[in-house]
């Protein structure tokens, strides 16, 4: 018994450490992503059988725990060193964080131990199709619970190779993520059912493993066929300008440094017009620490557009004067676009904020997280409206942490953005593998979509990415950079954007079901 126990911990752990050598800023090794969940699949599998389920459950969360204390150890530094919090506050924290998120990788062990094959062509069938549905599923209820908090579903483990991501226009990086844990899955199935059910298991694959060559076939062909379409398809563009300030969070809302900090930003726009010439230029989140419509050093930026004849699109934090607020003002993570006769000709207000970033929820109730309180303040949301506006682009802004979530994206679209700015500050993360997560889901919604993204950092990832996913122009880390690109504006409305975007809570509802029938009839 403990010798089972034992090693099936094994081997999720074994699965945890494989997806940590698949993700985009761990070992980077995108060939493992077919194969990392095996192990956990096999842990579980081998426990199917018996009806101590708070067992599996355990396998498939203890996989989780590892996945994401590997995937998110950044959460100490950021706390630690920017939030105020001692270490030995902030390590539980990321624990508590690591195994809630752990949850849903134990709920779906549980599922797969359900949906593993007896003796039936048909339980094969509905394992290798529901069990991927339920993973997806799962996904999609931990980005909405609790305001969600989707960081790096395995889908995006494919963001950086252009060809296995295109059909992600379909069913968006949810779609990506199913074809991985099918593959996952049918592998699993080819390796232990035919041992396990000597004559029925072999039969039973034969069918399965021409439907599942045929959907991969598919995804390629589909893949290589948008690719050659986008990249020969003849549209407008505009030319933008990206700088990247290199600010250190440490100094940068010092009041000393202000001045300093938009001399800076400046002098690097001036540097890139000598040689370049964008019709718009874009600075990070927060470039501007100031108030822009108190702070007198906002003529500069004025004269500035006035002088160059671009105009700036940059982050800055926001007052909004607010009668039922306390204090009578509204704080926001803004960005506006100065033009050049010096107006604020459009504003967002940033709509997804970040928990324990930018608001503290229950704060009241967790005495312990005071000095949190005292570094984050309490931002309000805006939300989605009206793209901002100049020449030919109509863009959607995404402020840093929006760019995580697909319905951000997706909501600027439908309201006319044709093409998407990503305004970001990722210098809390330090050099961790976060900057790396941020782009990697950055490209998914770039592909998504179809539009051009733009993305501005203050410390990198700065890049150009195409509508097709790949990287234009990629900034180093923590280095002043400044580059322009000529990037596609696109009008359409991807399959995902109008009706896709259903695919992954469908998946949720098909596996349950699937589940309620396997466990009735034990198929």
């Amino acid at each position: 018994m403990k010798s089972g126990i034992f090693f099936t911990g094994v081997l999720a752990l074994a699965s945890a450490a494989l997806i940590w050598l698949a993700s985009p800023g761990g070992g980077d090794m995108v060939g493992l992503s077919f194969v990392m969940l095996m192990p956990l699949l096999s842990a579980v599998a081998i426990q199917s059988d018996g009806k101590v389920r708070a067992r599996t459950f355990f396998t498939g969360w203890l996989c989780g725990f590892a996945a994401y204390l590997s995937l998110l150890y950044w959460i100490v530094f950021v706390l630690e060193h920017y939030g105020g919090l001692p270490w030995f506050t902030a390590v539980p924290l990321l624990l508590l964080l690591a195994a809630y998120m752990a949850l849903y990788t134990g709920l779906f062990a549980l599922g797969f131990s359900v949906l593993w094959p007896r003796d039936s062509a048909l339980g094969v069938a509905l394992c290798l199709f529901a069990a991927p549905a339920f993973w997806v599923g799962l996904d999609w209820l931990r980005g909405w619970l609790f305001t969600g908090f989707p960081w790096m579903d395995i889908g995006y483990f494919l963001a950086f190779s252009p060809k296995l991501i295109q059909c992600a226009d379909l069913f968006g990086h949810h779609g990506i993520t199913y074809l991985l844990v099918m593959a996952n899955v049918f592998v699993m199935l080819l390796g232990l059912s035919g041992k396990r059910h000597k004559t029925t298991g072999r039969w039973a694959l034969a069918p399965m493993l021409s439907i599942v060559v045929m959907i991969l076939l598919i995804a390629v062909v589909y893949s290589d066929w948008r690719l050659h379409a986008l990249r020969t398809a003849s549209s407008p563009r505009i030319r933008l300008g990206v700088v990247q300030g290199n600010i250190s969070q440490d100094m940068k809302w010092s009041p000393a440094n202000r001045e300093a900090t938009l001399v800076g930003y400046l002098e690097q726009s001036e540097n890139l017009l000598t040689k370049e010439h964008p019709e718009l230029l874009l600075w990070p989140e927060t470039a501007l620490p100031f108030y822009p419509q108190r702070s007198p050093l906002t003529a500069e930026l004025q004269a500035f557009t006035a002088r160059s004849g671009v105009p700036v699109l940059s982050g800055a934090p926001w007052l909004e004067a607010d009668a039922s607020a306390e204090q009578g003002v509204r704080l926001y993570n803004g960005a506006a676009l100065f033009t050049l006769d010096g107006r604020f000709a459009a504003t967002y207000f940033k709509s997804h904020l970040v928990p324990f970033g930018e608001y503290v929820p229950l704060h009241r109730y967790l005495p312990f997280i005071a000095p949190l309180v005292e570094t984050v303040g309490n931002f309000s949301a805006g939300r989605v409206e009206k793209p901002m506006e100049w020449g030919r682009a109509r863009i959607g802004v995404l402020i840093c942490y929006e760019s995580v979530f697909p319905d951000m994206a997706r909501a600027w679209v439908n309201a006319g953005a044709n093409v998407l700015v990503n305004l970001t500050n990722d210098a809390w993360y330090g050099r961790s593998s976060a900057p790396r997560h941020s782009l990697a889901m950055a490209v998914l919604r770039a592909v998504e979509t179809r539009r051009s993204l733009a993305r501005a950092a203050n410390t990198g990832f700065s890049v150009f990415i195409s509508p097709q996913g790949e990287l234009r122009q990629l900034s180093p880390l923590f280095a002043p950079w400044a580059a322009v690109d000529e990037v596609v504006l696109r009008d359409e409305r991807t399959v995902y954007v109008r009706f896709g975007y259903l695919f992954a809570p469908a998946c949720l509802l098909f596996a349950l079901l699937t589940l309620a029938v396997v466990w009735r009839r034990k198929i």
